[in-house]
C-alpha cells in the first residue's frame, strides 16, 4: 500500500547476508539449491543470462551450472531497500531465493522483476510463507505477554500462498503458478532452534522490533511456553517451515491464451451427458 510505513529494514538484512557471504552454504542454501534445479529441469528451455538473488548465491550458482540450461548466471545479495535497481529487459531468467518475503512492497518487487525479463523470461523464486515458525511466533508473544504486560513484534508475519498467484497477475507476470512445501523440523529444544536462526542470518529485522535486549527472564519464559507446548513426547521441539515456490513469465505473444468466452465448441452438458437447464 502506496506510503504505508516499511514493515521491514531491508538495510539490515542485507548487512547481516552480506556478513554470510563468502562462508560454507548452510543445510538451507544447500537444500533449497537441490530445489531449485530441481524445478527448473521440468521447464523444457535453456537460458543464456540469468539473475540470481540470494544470501548466499555461490552455492546455488555452482548447482545451476551443473546442469545444461544456464549459460550464464550473474549473482546479487539482497538489496537494502526495495529498489532492486534493476536494468530493463536484460535476464532470460530471475532466480529470487528467499529474499521476497522480506519486501515492504512485494507486488512492486515482481513488478521490478518483470520489467527486468526479456519476453517470455522466467521468474522462478522462493520465499518463507504461511505458518513458518508459527510456534515461535505463539511462545515470544506468550512470554512478552506475562513478563513485560504487552508484546513487541519478534517473528515476522508471513504471506499466504493463496495470495501471491494474484500477486504475480498484478505484477503483469503471465501463467502464475504458486506452491507450497511443509516441512516439519525438530530441535533439541528452543534455544537449539533459535541459535540456528541467528546462524542463517535470519533474525528479526522488523522495523517495529524492540531495540531492548532480551532479558533472562523474558527468554526463559519465551523456552518454557516452546518446550512445553510444542514438544514430542521424547522432549524434542518441532517447528513448522513453509516454503512457497512461484513461477510467472514476462508477456510474450506466443504464450498460451486463455480461451474467449462463449468460444468453447462443446457443451459441458454434453460431455457430462446431462439435460441442460437455462436459468
Amino acid at each position: 500500500m502506496a506510503g504505508a510505513p516499511p514493515l521491514f529494514d531491508r538495510a539490515l538484512g542485507a548487512a547481516r547476508a552480506t556478513r554470510k557471504r563468502g562462508a560454507e552454504a548452510n543445510i538451507l542454501t544447500r537444500t533449497i539449491a537441490e530445489e531449485l534445479g530441481e524445478r527448473l529441469a521440468f521447464v523444457n528451455r535453456r537460458f543464456e543470462h540469468v539473475l540470481l538473488i540470494a544470501a548466499e548465491p555461490e552455492a546455488i550458482a555452482e548447482r545451476l551450472k551443473d546442469g545444461s540450461q544456464v549459460q550464464t548466471v550473474e549473482t546479487r545479495g539482497p538489496s537494502a531497500s526495495d529498489d532492486l535497481g534493476l536494468p530493463d529487459a536484460r535476464y532470460d531468467a530471475v532466480f529470487s531465493i528467499l529474499d521476497l518475503q522480506t519486501f515492504n512492497d512485494v507486488p512492486g518487487a515482481l513488478i521490478q522483476i518483470r520489467r527486468a525479463l526479456k519476453p517470455d523470461g522466467l521468474l522462478l523464486a522462493c520465499l518463507f510463507a504461511g505458518e513458518t515458525l508459527t510456534e515461535l511466533r505463539q511462545s515470544w508473544l506468550a512470554a512478552e505477554a506475562a513478563v513485560l504486560g504487552g508484546v513487541s513484534p519478534r517473528v515476522a508475519p508471513m504471506i499466504d500462498v493463496r495470495e501471491l498467484g494474484g500477486l504475480l497477475q498484478r505484477a503483469g507476470l503471465a501463467l502464475p503458478v504458486a506452491d507450497l512445501d511443509r516441512t516439519m523440523v525438530r530441535y533439541a529444544d528452543a534455544v537449539a532452534l533459535i541459535h540456528e536462526i541467528r546462524e542463517l542470518g535470519l533474525s528479526n529485522n522488523l522495523v517495529g522490533r524492540s531495540r531492548t535486549p532480551v532479558s533472562r527472564r523474558l527468554m526463559g519464559a519465551a523456552i518454557n511456553h516452546y518446550q512445553q507446548t510444542f514438544a514430542d513426547p521424547d522432549e524434542r521441539v518441532r517447528a513448522t517451515v513453509e516454503v512457497a515456490w512461484i513461477t510467472g513469465w514476462a508477456p510474450h505473444e506466443s504464450q498460451q491464451k486463455p480461451l474467449k468466452p462463449g468460444s468453447a465448441k462443446a457443451r459441458l452438458a454434453d460431455a457430462l451427458k446431462v439435460e441442460e437447464k437455462k436459468l
